[in-house]
């Protein structure tokens, strides 16, 4: 079983540069691609679908070429409806192969996902060849401590360290990150730098850190691919990608690669479920079943007889025999290339 990989984004998911990382993992999943965007980071605002929703219209676009199924997967609160540990609205969690999550608010999102079932869906998938994708506040809230930027840019509280959901622990790593590393939005007059807390609250921040733990900077528009069968980071974008710790500094300009083991030493968990509970595990692996089984004879028997209708033009017989394939759970889509099956 293959690991995929993980993107980290500073910044400018909808971009250019964004969607060029995008389009290039895109490029390396077999298809069919299935593409899962969680709603969770901006779920403490009224608008949290339409946060997402641009996001998945942006990948329509971008990615028209390889014809991915998207799902807006609308996990926002725990002890609602719409909770992260709702199975009914993590279902196409279960089969997605491109799983996104973006702007909101770091410590929210921290909050929201930790220890339930739509976190552990996550890095299940992960480690069953699933590709991850992190942008901005997103990007914060994975890693092992959390800067609160709302909480100290917008509300003025004292600088303060929040647990993050710290991914990289089932790696042995000590992993967080920053996005917005360069932002200089404040002119010269405000450091906005380091996320827009400025150079100076940063330290204070860091300092608060574990002194082992990596921080991982990513300037805008800018971003970098982990590869865990490779062993290799690769920074993409208009700027570049730094690398903190308390040994030293190291920044890596855009088209540079540098090896995962600048973030530690990563270790594949072995067994490969450690950490993920059993029946998390073995749900994702039948959803998979499930999406592997060939149309059964029966479904195939039913879609050429809708073949020979469509060719007589008797339309009123297709949508028939449309609608008996739709009844036993799979649905029929017409394409330039003829006639295409999905199971629902």
């Amino acid at each position: 079983m293959t690991i995929g990989r993980i993107a980290f984004l500073g910044s400018g998911e909808t971009s250019l540069a964004g969607g060029r990382i995008f389009e290039m993992l895109a490029r390396l999943i077999p298809p069919p691609l299935r593409i899962a965007i969680l709603e969770t980071p901006a779920g403490f605002e009224l608008n949290a679908s339409l946060v997402a929703g641009r996001v998945g219209d942006f990948l329509k676009t971008r990615l028209q070429n390889y014809k991915p199924t998207i799902d807006l997967i609308p996990a926002r609160k725990q002890g609602t409806q719409f909770s992260p540990d709702n199975p009914e609205i993590l279902k196409p969690l279960l089969q997605a192969n491109f799983i996104f999550m973006g702007p909101g608010s770091p410590s929210y999102m921290a909050r929201q996902l930790r220890g339930t079932l739509a976190w552990d869906i996550i890095r299940a998938r992960h480690r069953q060849g699933a590709t991850l994708v992190f942008a901005s506040a997103a990007t914060i809230s994975v890693g092992q401590s959390v800067l609160p930027v709302y909480e100290i840019y917008k509300v003025g509280e004292d600088v303060h360290v929040k647990d993050g959901l710290n991914y990289f622990s089932d790696f042995g790593a000590q992993v967080s990150f920053i996005p917005h590393w360069n932002n200089a939005e404040g002119g010269v007059d405000l450091d906005t730098s380091r996320c827009f807390v400025g150079m100076e609250r940063f330290e204070q921040w860091r300092v608060m850190t574990p002194h082992e733990s990596v921080v991982v900077g990513l300037d805008e528009h800018s971003g970098v691919i982990m590869d865990f069968e490779q062993n290799t980071c690769e920074v993409h974008g208009v700027s570049s990608v730094t690398v903190a710790k308390n040994t030293g500094t190291k920044m890596y300009p855009a088209d540079s690669t540098f090896p995962l083991s600048e973030l530690g030493e990563i270790k594949i968990p072995d067994p490969i479920e450690e950490g993920i509970p059993p029946e998390t595990w073995q749900m994702t692996l039948s959803a998979q079943a499930v999406e592997d089984e060939p149309p059964p004879a029966e479904i195939l028997d039913l879609l050429e007889q809708r073949t020979q209708a469509r060719t007589a033009r008797n339309f009123a017989e297709s949508d028939r025999l449309r609608d008996a394939i739709s009844a036993l759970g799979w649905t029929v889509k017409d394409t330039k290339e003829g006639q295409q099956l999905e199971r629902l």
